[in-house]
């Protein structure tokens, strides 16, 4: 392992360990907590990656009425032409921006990878725990009008972090620190802290992660 793997590594852990320590500080959970329009109450995930991971984390909520959507009916968790529709726009939209469409959209195949982790997980659920399932169905339609504005938000934010994505140290520190006070502020359960590790996995670049 290089010097800067280690010195990245041992970081990335105390950025981990201090975000984990918030949760004693946290204040309980109250109104302003739940759900406003499909997502939580804004918290601001720390560091220079934050306003990325709380767009991802507001994608992965928005996958929860996804699933109520989608819950009892014939909709499936895959819609290939969906995905591919969406894909599609990434690498234009990303053209556009300067990014490249390829990254851009490997970074998308994950968040919709994520989003269906969190639907089979729902689902399994609600199966399980019938009492636990949702009592309204959510319009698909206008979840995916809001999908499609976070899509462009998420592409916005790559563009402002790829100086900080393409270097090894600084992104490797940050999305631990992102991430670290993400899952703590919006109080992640199991299944949205495994999700949200899918949906980071391509933030920083080849360059960034690639061992020397």
């Amino acid at each position: 392992m290089s010097k800067h793997s280690r010195v990245a590594r041992g970081v990335a852990v105390t950025a981990l360990t201090v975000a984990g320590a918030m949760s004693v500080t946290v204040a309980p959970a109250t109104a302003a907590s739940t759900p406003v329009n499909g997502a939580l109450a804004s918290h601001k995930a720390l560091g220079r990656l934050g306003a990325l991971t709380d767009l991802v984390v507001e994608r992965l909520r928005v996958s929860d009425d996804v699933a109520a959507a989608k819950f009892g009916t014939d909709s499936p968790i895959d819609d290939p032409a969906r995905e591919q529709q969406v894909l599609d726009q990434v690498r234009q939209q990303a053209g556009t921006l300067g990014l490249d469409p390829e990254s851009a959209a490997a970074f998308f195949r994950d968040q919709i990878t994520a989003s269906k982790v969190v639907q089979s997980g729902l689902f399994a659920r609600w199966t399980a725990h019938p009492d636990e399932a949702p009592t309204t169905r959510p319009d698909l339609g206008q979840i995916r009008t809001r999908l499609d504005r976070l899509t462009t938000d998420l592409l916005g934010q790559l563009k402002a972090t790829e100086e900080v994505r393409g270097s090894r140290v600084p992104c490797t520190v940050q999305l631990a620190l992102a991430t670290g006070s993400a899952t703590v502020l919006e109080r992640l359960d199991a299944l949205h802290r495994q999700a949200l590790g899918t949906a980071v996995h391509s933030v920083c670049t080849d360059e960034a992660v690639t061992e020397a």
